[in-house]
């Protein structure tokens, strides 16, 4: 039985199977996305959903969903399912279901009477393309299927109404049609790997509803063109494959490009292998170079998410050239943005003052894994440069101060990863000495520092930065340490904010913290006590009268909450570092203990991967963004590190 597998009793139960989702990527930016049982309930899921560079270079969906129907004796039997106004679903094809398995690829199992037939999706690598095969198990008599394409070609974030500016013509291809509703698209290619018979019967399909959105407070319903349907014969034993694609493709090649396919799959047979899947499906591959797409279904590539996510989604899984391919996209990009103000089409946000530093953070964990000298020939150059532009206020809004610390503006508008604003406003406007900063900066300084060391220089600039070091570590303590035990999270010259937020465990769990091991114990036992959760850590105490556990409601309820409460599973990341660092081997087992918490994630919201952010109070419900990179990628990279911790225990 596959590791990820579905029965009918749970299927057939539409408030166990809808909130359960499915993501697939062609690492190129394109992707599809629904629930498990087919039905989609966010205006962004769709069958086919591509970027369109000549166009905004958005995500945009040109093929919604495919009903399938069998029909036998001239009876049809619709296997698709879509909701309407009025909580009514139609044509409840879930209930032919009997199993849903995601293994290597999403795989359907439905039975219609004496029917039995299996459905399968591979979404082509670096292609606009996804390719469905069906494979008729068992039947007792003549049997045809019918597929019938729900269009849309929009914006992943808008929604269709009925209108007149459609273009409703289709034109016939190979074993197939070709439309394209507007201008301005693709041409969108439906095709067979047999002659198909095309029955030209074009409806708007009205009032379609998308759960997720209606509940979020957002328009929710849309019209949907469906031009037509295809009919073939199917025999016992045989298998029709169905190709959507933005290019005209050769029938006769489908079979062999589906197995192909195949071979480069990871099957999900564990935890570790579920995320090690998803992981890869963040990549983005463009001529420009290699990048780590933020989430799905909603986020592109933004440059603290890549960063953040970049070492667990490459290095974890021993993907060496990709992480090396990645650092030096990103690193192209910034150094071009630090010293022209140039910034790059496709990284999102490579302008905040933080960036730097967290560049330097993931080259870090590139030495943690394969050693000081191949770190130091590969980067140590970016590393001390822009150590060096930070020293000399060379990066926008990173001022460095006399005491060594790090000062940034952040009161109009939010520079943090606590980014939630409300009419332009930061709803936590964390300015001035913002405590990850300064403590990435400690650490930036002594990572540098040890790589002079390392190579032996004996150097004016190794005095400097070690007095610099001391400095900073000095100034930390003084501004940042409290009476209580555990760090501020900002201060901005009289005022110190008082919240006990994550972020001073970012501080403790990197690889050179400005605190000692007593003071470390205690950042460590108070987030333990207030913040730690099996889903990640709270973005704020519950003891604050600012707690909002729960992230639903209208877009503004949910950008108050986002980050006053819900947790965050890549800040486990960083806790489970400060952990083990604090004890050792002897604390390998309480984080594997907390690692199931993750593992049960695997079969809920989108399976086999993280969603973007948890409820803090039980059950801690996923919600954002069904698949997430930097969730996936510090778990991974934390299942790494109790690994080899692990090894280096055993006798």
């Amino acid at each position: 039985m596959s590791y990820l597998n579905f029965d009918k009793n749970l299927l057939i139960n539409l408030e166990q199977s809808l909130p359960k989702e499915i993501l697939r990527t062609n690492k190129s930016g394109a992707y599809h996305c629904t629930t498990i049982v087919g039905c989609n309930t966010r205006k962004q899921h769709g069958l086919l959903v591509i970027p369109i560079p000549e166009m905004d270079d958005k995500a945009h969906i040109l093929l919604s969903s495919l009903d399938e129907t069998v029909i036998q004796h001239g009876a049809p039997f619709n296997l698709g399912l879509h909701e309407y106004e009025g909580d009514v679903f139609s044509p409840n094809g879930h209930k032919y279901i009997r199993e849903f398995s995601c293994e290597t690829v999403p795989s359907m199992l439905y039975r219609v009477g004496g029917v039995i037939l299996k459905k399968e999706k591979v979404f082509i690598s670096h292609q606009n393309r996804i390719l469905i095969r069906y494979t008729l198990i068992d039947a007792h008599s003549e049997t045809k299927l019918r597929f019938t394409p729900f269009l849309a070609f929009r914006n992943a974030n808008d929604l269709c109404v009925e209108n007149g500016a459609i273009n409703k013509e289709t034109r016939p291809v190979d074993n197939g049609i070709a439309t394209c509703l507007y201008h301005g698209y693709p041409e969108l290619y439906m095709q067979l790997n047999v002659e198909p018979e095309w029955v030209s019967n074009g409806n708007w399909y009205k009032n379609i509803v998308y759960t997720k959105d209606r509940d979020r407070g957002i328009p929710y319903k849309e019209d949907l063109w469906v031009p037509g349907y295809f009919e073939v014969p199917i025999k016992k034993g045989e298998s029709i494959i169905f190709s959507a694609s933005t290019a005209l493709e050769n029938p006769d090649d489908f079979e062999k490009t589906y197995e192909h396919e195949l071979t480069t799959r990871t099957s999900r047979t564990s935890f570790y292998n579920s995320l090690k899947n998803s992981a890869m499906q963040f990549y983005l591959k463009k001529k420009e170079g290699l990048y780590l797409m933020a989430g799905y279904p909603w986020y592109n590539v933004r440059a603290r998410d890549e960063l953040m996510g970049m070492p667990g989604c490459t290095i974890a899984i021993d993907h060496k050239e990709d992480f090396e391919e990645m650092a030096s996209t990103f690193i192209e990009a910034l150094m071009k943005y630090l010293t022209t103000g140039e910034k790059d089409n496709t990284i999102q946000e490579i302008d905040l003052p933080d960036i730097p530093l967290w560049l330097i953070w993931a080259l870090q964990q590139f030495r943690r894994r394969y050693g000081s000298r191949e770190c130091r020939d590969k980067y140590g150059e970016v590393i001390a440069s822009i150590v060096d532009l930070i020293r000399n206020d060379k990066v926008k809004n990173l001022h460095p101060h006399d005491n060594g610390l790090l000062y940034s503006e952040g009161k109009k508008s939010p520079v943090t990863w606590l980014s939630a604003s409300i009419e332009g406003k930061p709803v936590i406007p964390r300015t001035g000495y913002i405590v990850e900063f300064n403590a990435l900066w400690y650490n930036a300084l002594c990572f540098l520092l040890s790589l002079i060391e390392e190579d032996g220089q004996q150097t004016e600039l190794k005095e400097d930065l070690s007095a610099l070091a001391e400095k900073v570590k000095e100034s930390f303590k003084k501004v940042f340490l409290n009476e209580y035990g555990y760090l501020y999270d900002y201060v901005d010259g009289s005022y110190t904010d008082l919240e006990v937020r994550p972020n001073m465990v970012i501080a403790i769990g990197l690889e050179y913290s400005p605190l000692d091991r007593r003071e470390r114990k205690k950042v460590l036992d108070l987030a333990t006590r207030e913040l730690l959760t099996p889903k990640g850590l709270r973005s704020l105490s519950p003891k604050s009268y600012a707690y909002r556990p729960i992230y639903v409601g209208n877009p503004y309820e949910r950008e108050l909450t986002v980050h006053q409460g819900p947790a965050r599973p890549w800040l486990f990341g960083f806790y489970a570092d400060a952990y083990l660092r604090i004890f050792g081997a002897t604390g390998t087992p309480f984080i594997e203990r907390m690692l199931i918490g993750y593992e049960e994630e695997m079969t809920e919201g989108c399976i086999g991967s993280l969603s973007e952010l948890y409820d803090a109070n039980p059950p801690y419900t996923g919600r954002g963004a069904v698949s997430t990179a930097k969730n996936v990628g510090e778990i991974l990279r934390t299942i790494k590190n109790v690994k080899e911790m692990n090894k280096l225990q055993t006798p």
